[in-house]
């Protein structure tokens, strides 16, 4: 096995909270080498300060010392080097522009506008570095968008209209547990970051990359057609099952719930037997997809009852030993133990093995590379000399005035 495929790569990293951090995780875990460049006089990104922490006393909600140590930046500050520099220092830029001009890449994700105030943005990165890929993740885009600019995961949710797919009609909007837009968008922000860099190595220029929340999970949402849905008088939401595809949805059995995906016809004929009702299988009701759609309650009816009844186990083993897709709805903590995804490495431990807490890993697999996140978390500028001195080769007396001033 070789490295990783971006090794040799440099990035820095302006980025804080999560939709950037997990951007720039990803590239760390695919071997880049990525600078964090945090705010000294904030106390750095501020996940540092997500309860909760691990410290000598193990998981708590409150720090207690400063050894305690968030477990959101335990997971999000893997593989990275700290340095501190305070950006809204005057003599900050020409700090920021000797780690441009060592970088393939910069990602930032500051509200739209901040970036051009600091002095930061793309037009100063490529007039240091004209081959540099810089990337911004924001809200709605570099140019703004709605509301004040500060774009929140709840709130890309909200407009995006991904709240009113899930739950059913009538129903409270349904907030995703998972803060999908702050998650969705720095995938896309991956993508479009890697081409980016083929495309320099190529023609030798950089380019702007701009990435927003609502664009990217907007089109998650686009993938489906819901607009479709309703001119015909398909239900957006359906709560447990989808109606347009049956059998198929989410049910319980006596002691757990399970999920079914048997809308094809030989799905639907296992499910007709596994349930019992071998007798429906000529029935013209359930013969056809389009025919189950129509008697869709029906069939779901007939499989609520047949499960409800039943354990859990002996529900899968009846529908996987009659062909049917079907699979336990596990609680997180119990998939992230999954034995699957912790041998790939698309989950890893992290922390003290003791404490049993589990982060994600780089969910891509390479025949000839490899990827890893088994770094430790730097402490709050803990790399300052290494970068500093080391890679832009400022003197000790340098660095010296740099922190009396307050730079970095």
């Amino acid at each position: 096995m070789t490295a990783g495929p971006l090794a040799g790569r440099t990035v820095v990293d302006l980025t804080n909270a999560l939709a950037g951090p997990y951007a720039t995780l990803l590239l760390a875990g695919l071997g880049a080498r990525v600078i964090k460049v945090e705010n000294p006089l904030a106390g750095g990104d501020t996940a540092r300060n997500n309860s909760p922490y691990v410290g000598p006393d193990g998981l708590v909600t409150t720090r207690g010392s400063t050894a305690d140590l968030s477990v959101s930046m335990l997971v999000r500050g893997r593989n990275k080097l700290s340095v501190t520099l305070n950006l809204k220092h005057p003599d900050a830029r020409d700090v920021f522009a000797d780690l441009v001009r060592h970088a393939d890449i910069v990602v930032e994700n500051f509200s739209a506008g901040v970036t051009g105030r600091l002095g930061i943005d793309h037009a100063f990165a490529a007039e240091v570095n004209p081959r540099i890929v810089y990337t911004s993740i924001s809200g709605f885009g570099a140019q703004g968008g709605p509301g004040s600019g500060k774009a929140m995961d709840t709130i890309i949710q909200a407009l995006s209209g991904v709240m009113m797919t899930a739950g059913a009609p009538g129903e409270a909007p349904v907030r995703f547990g998972l803060p999908v837009a702050d998650l969705v968008a720095p995938l896309y922000a991956v993508i479009g970051t890697l081409a980016a860099v083929i495309q320099a190595d190529a023609t030798g220029v950089g380019q702007h990359v701009d990435v927003s929340m609502l664009g990217a999970l907007t089109s998650l949402v686009a993938c489906e057609p819901f607009d479709a849905f309703e001119r015909i008088g398909l239900p957006v939401r359906t709560g447990a099952t989808v109606p347009r595809m049956a059998p198929f949805g989410v049910f319980p059995a006596a002691d757990g719930w399970f999920a079914l995906c048997a809308p094809t016809d030989a799905f639907s004929r296992g499910t007709f037997t596994a349930v019992g009702r071998a007798d429906l299988l000529d029935d013209p009701r359930f013969t056809t997809r389009d025919a189950r759609v129509r008697h869709a309650d029906e069939v779901h009816g007939f499989v609520a009852a047949w499960a409800a009844g039943r354990p859990l186990a002996e529900v899968l083993e009846t529908l996987t030993r009659n062909g049917v897709p079907a699979a336990e709805v596990r609680e997180p903590a119990q998939a992230v133990r999954d034995p699957l995804v912790l041998e790939r490495g698309e989950v890893v431990p992290i922390g003290d093995p003791d404490l049993g807490l589990f982060g994600a890993g780089v969910p891509i697999r390479f025949s000839a590379a490899t990827t890893d996140l088994d770094g430790p978390v730097p402490h709050l500028g803990e790399h300052n000399e290494s970068v500093y001195g080391d890679l832009l080769g400022y003197p000790a007396d340098r660095l010296k005035t740099l922190a009396d001033d307050g730079v970095i």
